[in-house]
């Protein structure tokens, strides 16, 4: 078993340059194998999500090797299966994702129910709903889903509610499909326009029209292309509350502010200090940091991926702060380990008209009651031992770790390694005393 080992009380002081974005990685690794040729990703972070898509890929007869520093060599030359076996699915979120890709190639696609971090019942019917009006067909046997089509044609596609991952899948689906694909309330996230960028750069002709309509003009055939992955916002939101939460100052080099706009207004709120400049952003504690009420949202709005981060923080403002989680069910399993750590934080549900119209899940498949926190602060946090459930669990519990005083000690450490590529030893360059161990 790995470990970690986090003595906090240090400032972070120095610079973090950000790798590739996990939330679109695996999903331009999964893209390429749509076309007729090699493609070459660039900027790609080395977390295990990319090597675990990676086996998926070599292990379908297609491959999927590094070459170089941060490039990724993506060739669907030799695909020869439409099957993906069970270990894989229970390992990340993204099974479903080679539908799609399955489909364009063979026709069929047999891929295990997808793992992933535990935060809330994935509403996967959107998926579904959307490929099957592209003419596919779907049944649940097994422990596997079962797909098939002779060949997906466009279709005018509606999400009852905002899918960003759904999104992702109906533009793979659309972009060989017959004729003309129109989605609508479609998701925003600039990883989704990575994505665009990438098919359309392989030939495809995919266009946003409107605020939340996408068009796919199918096309017959994609080449492999070039294109460099986006900045990993998640990471700069990291150490930023890091650096913001130990009293430090750290510049993350090629950090977006464009991607980060609904992070930078809360910080505004809190008075906290950061500079945009051509560098990427620096953030540094300048005074003490204020309360502030924030309700996650779908983009553009603050996203529910930085939360559990922003929690942490707040731990360490003065007054009175709320977190009203509208877009994952179950995205509060880190409050426990802060609340051991000191935190003064509350569960609570806020007063609401429609809920059903405030919510981006299903509430009929929701396993709690209480979607909100309150965090009075400042509060000193003290060391204790955790063991991690999720990426961004583990990420906000390092975070705080940092700030509290005494050594933390944390297990199951595989979660972490997931979405951040040497995070240990990028902490460690920025002066955090942390140190991690394997086990026997």
């Amino acid at each position: 078993m790995t470990s970690l080992t986090v003595t906090g009380g240090t400032p972070l002081r120095g610079s973090v340059r950000l790798g590739g974005a996990k939330n679109a990685s695996f999903k331009l690794m999964i893209a390429a194998l749509l076309g007729t040729s090699e493609s070459r990703l660039l900027n790609f972070s080395q977390i295990s999500d990319v090597q675990l898509v990676s086996s998926i890929i070599n292990y379908l007869g297609g491959s999927a090797r590094t070459a170089g520093e941060r490039a990724l060599f993506i060739d669907p030359a030799g695909l020869s299966s439409h099957s993906i076996d069970a270990k894989h699915g229970e390992q990340g979120r993204f099974s479903t994702m080679f539908i799609p890709v399955l489909l364009h190639t063979f026709g069929r696609a047999n891929v295990p129910a997808p793992g992933g971090d535990k935060i809330g019942k994935r509403p996967l019917e959107r998926h579904f709903d959307g490929l099957a009006a592209l003419g596919a067909t779907i049944i649940f046997e097994d422990g596997m889903y079962k797909a098939r089509a002779e060949r997906m044609v466009g279709a005018e596609y509606t999400f009852e509610k905002n899918s960003h991952t759904g999104t992702e899948t109906l533009i793979m689906a659309g972009v060989l499909a017959r004729g003309t694909t129109v989605l609508k309330n479609a998701a925003r996230e600039p990883e989704i326009d990575d994505l665009i960028a990438f098919l359309n750069a392989m030939g495809g002709h995919i266009k946003r029209t409107a605020d939340r309509t996408i068009v796919i003009e199918g096309v017959k055939e994609l080449h492999g292309a070039i294109h460099k992955l986006l900045p990993d916002r998640n990471e700069a939101v990291t150490y930023a509350c890091a650096a913001l939460g130990t009293k430090g100052d750290v510049v993350i080099e090629n950090a977006r502010a464009k991607d980060l706009h609904a992070f930078l207004q809360v910080l505004d709120q809190m008075k906290a200090g950061y500079e945009v400049g051509q560098y990427g952003i620096r953030f540094f504690y300048k005074d003490e940091l204020q309360a502030t009420d924030i309700t996650t949202k779908i983009e553009p709005g603050f996203m529910t991926d930085w939360q559990p981060l922003m929690a942490t923080l707040l731990t360490q403002c003065q007054g009175k702060s709320t977190i009203h989680e509208t877009v994952m069910d179950s995205r509060f399993q880190y409050v426990p380990e802060l609340q051991r750590m000191g935190a003064d934080i509350t569960l609570f549900q806020p007063k609401l008209g429609r809920a059903e119209n405030t919510y981006n899940f299903n509430l009929a498949d929701s396993t709690n009651d209480l979607h909100a926190i309150g965090i009075t602060g400042p509060t000193p946090l003290v060391a204790t031992d955790i063991t991690i459930k999720d990426l961004r669990h583990g990420a906000t519990l390092i975070t705080a770790a940092l700030i509290a005083q005494g050594t933390s000690h944390f297990s199951a450490i595989e979660h972490v390694d997931r979405g951040y590529e040497a995070l240990e030893e990028r902490l460690r360059s920025l002066g955090a005393v942390i140190q991690r161990e394997e086990g026997a």
